[in-house]
């Protein structure tokens, strides 16, 4: 189980590493062709979510790397489950309704969640 938390865990830290990144070094103009919410919430926010998900990347791989508080893998999971449940919020209740990828990562979130579990216990 050791091995499928770390590609797990390892792919969504890819991505959110990916996602934060480009939240918070692009312009809205440069974010917009990606992801067309940007237009709905103040840069500040898109900023703060990309630095949310610049510390939940770290917080997957970090602690269970390090042994240090392997624990907070688990909450970095728990984290990015209630971000995405946010984010299928916000596409629905725009016009952008494309939720595939959310609830995509929502279900390797999960299992990650799982993974983290099952793997400390």
């Amino acid at each position: 189980m050791n091995i499928a938390y770390w590609i797990v865990a390892g792919l969504l830290a890819l991505f959110y590493l990916y996602a934060g990144v480009l939240k918070v070094t692009r312009s809205r103009e440069q974010l917009r062709p990606m992801m067309a919410w940007v237009d709905r919430l103040p840069m500040p926010v898109v900023r703060a979510l990309g630095t949310v998900e610049l510390l939940g990347a770290a917080g997957l791989i970090l602690p269970p790397l390090t042994g240090i508080a392997p624990s907070l893998a688990t909450a970095a999971a728990i984290g990015f489950l209630l971000l995405q449940a946010g984010a299928i919020a916000v596409h629905l209740t725009g016009e952008d309704r494309r939720i595939t990828l959310n609830l995509g990562l929502v279900a390797a979130t999960a299992v990650t969640v799982w993974l983290a579990v099952a793997t400390s216990g």
